[in-house]
C-alpha cells in the first residue's frame, strides 16, 4: 500500500505545470478562503440569530479536534515523513517555492479541517439545498489536492484527513443536535 501511495503521489504531483503553481498555492492557503468563511459565518448568523452562539462554538470545537487529533495522535504518532522530506522520493518531488513544512505529513491537517467545515456546514445547509453539500466537498477536495501537487502530502495523508475530519464533523454536528432536542434549544429548527 505505502508503494502505491508513492507511485500515486509521484504521478498526480507530476501533472504540474508553471501557471498552476501559483493558483495551486493560492489555494492552499488559508486566508483565501476568508471571503468562503464570511459568507458561511453570514448563513449562520442570518439563520439562527443569537442561537448562532451554540453553531460556533461547536464550529471551534470542531477546528480544534480536528487541528489537535491529526497532529498529536496522528503526525506524532505514526511520524511517516512528508513526500518533500522522504529520501526515497525526494528527488523526485514537483515542490513549489521550496516549502515542505514539517517533518511529518500522515494525516493532513488541511483535510481534516476542510472537509470538517464542508460536512458540517453541508449537514447544516441541508434545508437549503443539497447543492451546498456537494459544493462544500468538491471545495475541500480541491484544497486537499492542492498539498499533494504542493509536494507536502501523500494521497493516503489526505484521505485519512479527510475522513477523520468528516468523522469529527458528523459527532460534533450530532452532538449538538443532542444538546438541542435535551435541552430543548429548537438550535436546529430554522
Amino acid at each position: 500500500m505505502i508503494e502505491f501511495d508513492q507511485w500515486l503521489f509521484l504521478f498526480l504531483n507530476g501533472l504540474h505545470h508553471p501557471i498552476l503553481d501559483g493558483l495551486m498555492k493560492a489555494i492552499s492557503d488559508r486566508w483565501i478562503w476568508i471571503p468562503l468563511y464570511l459568507i458561511l459565518l453570514y448563513f449562520v448568523i442570518r439563520t439562527y440569530g443569537l442561537k448562532s452562539i451554540y453553531i460556533l462554538i461547536s464550529i471551534g470545537l470542531l477546528i480544534t479536534l480536528t487541528d489537535q487529533l491529526s497532529v498529536h495522535l496522528f503526525k506524532n504518532t505514526v511520524q511517516r515523513l512528508r513526500p518533500c522530506h522522504d529520501p526515497l522520493i525526494q528527488p523526485l518531488v514537483h515542490l513549489v517555492d521550496g516549502h515542505c513544512g514539517g517533518s511529518y505529513g500522515f494525516v493532513s491537517s488541511h483535510a481534516s479541517n476542510v472537509f470538517a467545515l464542508a460536512v458540517f456546514f453541508g449537514n447544516l445547509m441541508k434545508k437549503k439545498g443539497h447543492m451546498w453539500m456537494y459544493f462544500l466537498l468538491v471545495w475541500a477536495a480541491v484544497v486537499s489536492y492542492s498539498r499533494i501537487y504542493l509536494g507536502v502530502h501523500y494521497p493516503l495523508d489526505i484521505i485519512c484527513g479527510g475522513l477523520l475530519g468528516g468523522f469529527l464533523a458528523l459527532a460534533v454536528f450530532r452532538g449538538l443536535g443532542y444538546f438541542d432536542k435535551r435541552f430543548s434549544m429548537n438550535i436546529l429548527a430554522q
